[in-house]
């Protein structure tokens, strides 16, 4: 039969059915582009399987990577930062605390308690740098001093995790400073009595938290690649007019110069400390 192209054919366009894919599902490696199931990446430390890039660990998952299931004491959770210099700039100061607490479920840049690694009692300090970038506070600087003090006295060893890419916070000025000479103080009695604390650096690791108790540990070692120093490259490049050797600041620059200990993978950190104390602790 000829084709009659004056016969209209009714055609049925059907809706595609498009599956949505949930958020969150997976996970760009920031180093090597790598797209990973992102419940295996949280199963693995949080480590690309691809290229070994260590992912930034929050203070709660770094607590729970190092100290063993139930046994974590925090102290000083009633804490919170006033606004002592009444800061005001293009947000202020109480609104940035705010921000950042219902962001992360933390009221500072700092979690610090005491529990068991592998069974032995330990100190801990954690900074976060999801919190206004790890930086330190008049807050974050108690804690510590804190911490640090009941170290001492119950004769602990001490861990601090430093993840800072803020250093002292601008937010509350000289307030802020005064807690690099407080905390390396605590520190200093610490030392004084014989006891161990253990320094370990993550990715970032600047300004005044690198200068002052991230900087003093009997032993300081880092995870891999991780930025330490204290102002970054860019901005020494453009003071000195120079250009900075390859790999400037990085664990493994530090680690050739002399600057820290050791480098540790994140799967052999919690092992490695339990050596540490044990060998070392009185």
């Amino acid at each position: 039969m000829p084709f009659d192209s004056k016969v209209k054919v009714n055609t049925v366009v059907r809706p595609s059915k498009r599956r949505e894919m949930p958020e969150g599902l997976w996970t760009k490696c920031e180093e090597c582009g790598e797209t990973i199931y992102s419940k295996t990446l949280e199963e693995d430390f949080k480590i690309c399987p691809k290229c070994d890039y260590h992912f930034t660990l929050s203070a709660p998952e770094r607590i729970a990577q190092l100290m063993d299931e139930n046994t974590f004491k925090e102290m000083d959770k009633h804490l919170r930062s006033g606004d002592p210099i009444k800061f005001r700039g293009p947000k202020a100061y109480v609104a940035k605390l705010k921000e950042d607490s219902e962001a992360t479920g933390l009221v500072d840049a700092v979690i610090t308690g005491e529990g068991l690694l592998e069974g032995v009692r330990t100190a801990m300090g954690v900074t976060d740098s999801r919190f206004i970038m790890g930086s330190m506070g008049s807050v974050v600087g108690e804690k510590l001093t804190r911490v640090i003090e009941h170290a001492t006295d119950e004769r602990l060893p001490l861990v601090i995790v430093s993840g800072s890419g803020g250093g002292a916070r601008m937010y509350e000025g000289m307030f802020s400073l005064m807690q690099m000479a407080k905390t390396s103080q605590a520190i200093a009695k610490h030392h004084e009595a014989g006891l161990l604390f253990v320094s370990v650096l993550t990715n970032p690791t600047m300004a005044g938290i690198m200068a002052s108790f991230a900087s003093l540990g009997d032993i300081i070692i880092a995870e891999p690649k991780a930025l330490i120093g204290f102002t970054g490259p860019r901005v020494i490049e453009q003071t000195i007019r120079q250009k900075l050797p390859d790999g400037f600041q990085t664990s493994e620059f530090l680690l050739e110069h002399g600057m820290i200990d050791k480098i540790i993978h994140r799967k052999q950190l919690k092992p490695f400390l339990r050596q540490l104390i044990t060998t070392f602790s009185t």
